[in-house]
């Protein structure tokens, strides 16, 4: 299994990282790591606009969601068959998202794992004969070591974190719209969006701090950017929660 891991995807991270700062050493290892994380953006951005699109259908089609939960609540069997004919008619896949999120996850470990061996000094054994050794990586970004904790990073990657949760979180429907379960569906659905507007910054405040080297850090930076901007661009963003205006509205 370690060989695996070391040759489908440690050692292939590790060449690629190498080969850019041997195109251009003048921007250090912090921009090897900023196209890298480009690169790999590039390579699975059909699936993850795929995953943003499921994601506003999905968000569409929540009113008749709640619609369904609420009509079957007492027969789960059918509530299923029901939501997967919903699913069908607008051809959404509820676990599209998925895929994406797994792939930026390993991507993340395997830089995670790169870094922490520390590649200052090259290792001319992990190189494919193509690549040239440059002998020794400059570790500085911006003032900052990337192969040890930098704070600013930290705070800056806990930040966009946080409104690329904000981005992601869905309006409820209206106040007369939400009855019985689905309206206690949706008031948790509410909850739990407001519960990950905050604990993924933290989480990645506290192990930017603590934990993480620099470089990965500016990886989630860099790689959470760039889904925001993918999704201004290609998916309108929904509303954010408006809990004011469903309370003039109960008024």
């Amino acid at each position: 299994m370690g060989n695996i891991f070391f040759t489908s995807l440690y050692q292939p991270l590790y060449n690629l990282l190498v080969l850019f700062y041997d195109l251009l050493p003048w921007g250090g290892l912090g921009l090897s790591i900023i196209l890298v994380t480009i690169l790999v953006k590039c390579l699975v951005f059909p699936l993850t606009f795929k995953s943003m699109k499921a994601q506003k259908e999905m968000q569409e089609i929540q009113p008749k969601i709640a619609e369904i939960r609420a009509k079957y609540k007492d027969n789960q069997e059918q509530m299923a068959k029901e939501l997967m004919a919903v699913y069908k008619d607008h051809k959404v896949n509820p676990f599209a998202s998925c895929l994406p999120l797994i792939l930026q996850l390993v991507i993340f470990i395997t830089l995670y794992r790169v870094l922490l061996a520390g590649i200052e000094t090259v290792n001319g054994d992990t190189l494919y004969a193509f690549v040239p050794n440059p002998g020794v990586m400059d570790h500085m970004f911006l003032s900052m070591n990337l192969a040890e904790i930098s704070i600013p990073l930290a705070i800056l990657s806990a930040v966009m974190q946080f409104f690329q949760a904000r981005q992601m979180i869905t309006r409820r429907p209206p106040v007369a719209a939400r009855q019985g379960t689905a309206a206690l569906d949706e008031d948790m659905t509410a909850s739990m969006n407001k519960m990950m507007l905050y604990v993924l910054p933290v989480m990645m405040l506290v192990l930017g701090v603590t934990t993480l080297p620099g470089g990965t850090t500016l990886y989630i930076f860099v790689s959470t950017l760039l889904t925001y901007l993918l999704y201004a661009v290609f998916i309108k963003p929904p509303t954010l929660i408006n809990t004011a205006s469903d309370k003039q509205l109960t008024d």
